[in-house]
């Protein structure tokens, strides 16, 4: 059965973490006055560190880090429809030039969008500061919770286990 769950503290910084590594991709909003979908774009997860900061890489020049500028509220949609799981989180983005975090948050993956790697002029790193958040994980896999929807059909109970509710970040 699907419950809410509000979760604070250490606990809405795991489950952000678990969720937002392990789906990795997000749909990273920026220019949220327009709100129109044209500034948003997909990220990759570096880190949710203990804070509950998520860290992604960029390039200095692009349109998200001039946005970033104009306007420093942010939103990331993560979804994984395999699993069900999906959050969503509201926050503000801080640039970041620090050669020690770049060597920290290094992956040989990202030489695909910086040549010249972790010593590339054009590399920044954002820092997305939660400040509100809330989340839908269903427990188990999508093959046996379309059985269990079927059965719920059939029985008129709800036999999928999952919780969502909001995550509150703040508070530490």
């Amino acid at each position: 059965m699907i419950g809410i769950k509000n979760l604070g503290n250490e606990e809405a910084i795991l489950k952000l973490k678990e969720l937002a590594e392990s789906i990795d991709i997000c749909m990273f909003c920026t220019n949220l006055k327009i709100d129109d979908g044209a500034s948003c774009r997909p990220m990759s997860t570096q880190k949710v560190c203990e804070e509950g900061n998520i860290w992604f890489f960029s390039n200095s020049d692009s349109d998200k880090n001039k946005e970033i500028k104009q306007d420093e509220n942010v939103q990331l949609f993560y979804s994984h429809p395999g699993k069900d799981s999906f959050l969503i989180v509201n926050g503000v983005a801080e640039l970041i030039y620090d050669k020690e975090k770049i060597e920290e948050l290094w992956s040989p993956v990202l030489n695909a969008w910086f040549p010249d790697g972790k010593e590339d002029p054009n590399i920044s790193v954002v820092k997305v500061i939660p400040s509100t958040a809330y989340y839908w994980d269903t427990e188990g896999n999508k093959m046996v919770n379309f059985f269990k929807m079927l059965a719920s059909a059939t029985t008129g109970k709800n036999l999928v286990d999952g919780n969502e509710g909001t995550l509150i970040l703040n508070s530490l």
